[in-house]
């Protein structure tokens, strides 16, 4: 491992396995993780000399590290499993990926850059708020944004429930199309924030994430990137 410390099993089988954090406390309770020939317990750390089994396979302390860019189409969600008749968008990648983890969502309704990874710490530094990572999104609305409505949300923000929401709004020449720079991620933000205001999303598609740009990258397909 990276880090010689002691870390929590369920933080490292969450990245070499590609579940959640949840997943792995469920495969340790059920007694199907070892570490070292003994059952594991909840709360169990380990460090890199730990042999690690799960399901009687073993785990390697090794990973390659990937990043993918994926070009979401509107109707795919990001989870991993289907949500009635909408699929996932690891249905578009290939078994090889589909352990990955999404670095943040995109809703069903929307569309464009999602990035994906095995390396945990590439996830934190880019959606932590404290890192303050630039998303850049095409917006449509179903009318025209008053002036005043957008400098209330630029300048001062809009309250929405869970605290108040502010980020760039740029007109664009087409009617009711903006394009949005925001630096949070909480959930459904910017259709929450126009809704606040009566306006409803008709079209949002997210082109950046940081220094991530989808570029030319078409709908459905995704790309290696760099970290």
């Amino acid at each position: 491992m990276d880090n010689p410390q002691p870390i929590r099993l369920n933080k490292f089988l969450a990245e070499r396995l590609g579940v959640s954090r949840r997943e792995a406390d469920d495969l340790i309770a059920a007694g199907k993780v070892t570490v070292n020939g003994q059952t594991a317990v909840l709360g169990t750390k380990i460090d890199d000399k730990s042999k690690i089994c799960c399901n009687n396979k073993a785990v390697s302390h090794e990973s390659e590290r990937i990043y993918l860019a994926l070009n979401k189409p509107v109707g795919y969600v990001c989870s991993r499993h289907a949500q009635g008749s909408a699929p996932t968008l690891y249905e578009l990648l290939p078994a090889k990926y589909r352990k990955l983890k999404t670095v943040g969502r995109l809703d069903k309704d929307s569309s464009g850059l999602i990035l994906l990874t095995n390396d945990g710490d590439f996830a934190f530094r880019l959606t932590h708020p404290k890192f303050k990572k630039e998303k850049i999104y095409e917006v449509e609305l179903d009318r025209p944004l008053a002036p005043l409505h957008q400098q209330m949300i630029s300048d001062f923000g809009v309250e929405i429930g869970d605290g108040i929401s502010k980020f760039t709004v740029i007109r664009e020449a087409t009617q009711a199309s903006y394009v949005v720079i925001l630096t949070e991620g909480r959930n459904r933000q910017i259709r929450r924030t126009f809704a606040a205001l009566g306006y409803q999303v008709t079209k949002l598609h997210r082109t950046q994430f940081g220094k991530y740009q989808l570029g030319t990258l078409k709908s459905g397909k995704y790309d290696i990137i760099e970290p």
